[in-house]
């Protein structure tokens, strides 16, 4: 008997939602384990070129810890493409101004560069306080690992 092997459809997911609480971890650890959830990598079904992964509602980004000196010596650089044009912000900056955009770049380096990343990112929801949009949506609480 020949058994086939099971490849999963678009039509055959179904996206949870989780809800996690960035209050006290660190930004590195976090941004891995969000990472995984938003591709689906836990999941049985996981294939690489279906877009499985799940929902995930990020509160209290603010209160992300970084370790070592990075408040201070990590950059983050942007060009407008003008000539003397570069723009650089530490990441110690970025918390104050921004701080939901430290958390979303390091999630968006762990993703695969390819068609399915915005779509990956569009499911990541992240909020700088413990407010958040998404309780009809009834996310299961990620606890500490």
């Amino acid at each position: 008997m020949m058994l086939k092997t099971f490849s999963p459809k678009a039509g055959d997911v179904t996206h949870e939602w989780y809800l996690i609480d960035a209050e006290g971890k660190t930004l590195g650890r976090l941004a891995t384990d969000i990472a995984k959830l938003v591709m689906g990598k836990g999941k049985p079904s996981f294939s690489p070129h279906v877009d499985g992964g799940d929902n995930v509602v990020v509160i209290n980004a603010a209160k992300i810890v970084v370790t070592g000196s990075k408040l201070v010596d990590k950059e983050y650089h942007r060009h407008s493409g003008y000539p003397g044009g570069l723009s650089t912000v530490t990441v110690g900056e970025q918390l104050e101004k921004h701080p939901t955009r430290v958390l979303e770049s390091a999630v968006k380096g762990m993703l695969p560069k390819n068609r399915l990343q915005d779509d990956r990112m569009a499911r990541l929801k992240i909020y700088p306080n413990a407010e958040h949009p998404h309780a009809g949506q009834a996310p299961k609480v990620l606890g500490d690992k």
